[in-house]
């Protein structure tokens, strides 16, 4: 299914000259984070829910337009691009305009999750492991050769934390023990943040604390 085939029309932009009070009994009415707006049929951009009910209902949309805000994606754009939209705008409503700038609708967070649960990474069997090196160390080429020379392959990875100056990567791997590939990972000077399987190097370390304490002990 096309990304495109997710758009939903059946909420049309409220107009600027519209009511404050419009705006809030949609919003009632609705679970959407944001409403768009649209000033004689052109697109201007979304209202926000905590925005509209710190206004008086009795005053237009136009008296508060600074608060508008002009986020939208085109049709083209890619769905992962379509995730980062949402994400740098905390909405669950994203507006899509065509080249023309023409309001064509919108796309809805879970149904864009939804899309993104369909992807191997999660849809597939396999383990997760996360890693972390230094910012300017680590690659992806490494990584899938590290995968990869374990006769394991790679079902996706997304750098899913990053500070001043440390990586941190999240790994899907298709079904294969994780225990050598995290092994192989270690001699390339990788920290190991957490695996999804037994990890026997740990359990070893594990064992032979408790063996020594027991000895020390005695």
């Amino acid at each position: 299914m096309q990304l495109q085939d997710f758009v939903i029309n059946d909420i049309k932009p409220l107009n600027i000259t519209d009511k404050i009070s419009d705006l809030q009994m949609l919003f009632n009415q609705l679970t959407y984070s944001h409403i768009p707006i649209q000033n004689n049929g052109i697109y201007m951009g979304c209202i926000s829910e905590t925005d509209a009910h710190c206004f008086d209902g009795a005053k237009s949309i136009s008296d508060c337009n600074y608060t508008i805000e002009g986020f939208f994606v085109r049709p083209s754009t890619n769905w992962l691009d379509v995730l980062e939209a949402f994400a740098q705008n905390d909405s669950n409503i994203m507006p899509v305009l065509d080249k023309n700038n023409k309001y064509l609708g919108y796309y809805e967070l879970n149904d864009i999750i939804h899309l993104f649960n369909e992807t191997p990474f999660f849809s597939e069997p396999g383990g997760i492991l996360i890693v972390e090196k230094g910012i300017n160390d680590y690659s992806f080429s490494e990584i899938s050769q590290i995968i990869e020379s374990n006769d394991a392959k790679l079902l996706g990875a997304f750098i899913s934390k990053m500070d001043s100056d440390l990586a941190r990567i999240t790994i899907k791997i298709s079904n294969a023990s994780l225990n050598e590939i995290i092994q192989t990972f270690r001699r390339y000077s990788y920290n190991i943040v957490s695996g999804h399987e037994e990890d026997s190097y740990i359990e070893s370390l594990k064992e032979r604390s408790q063996y020594l304490n027991k000895y020390l002990n005695m």
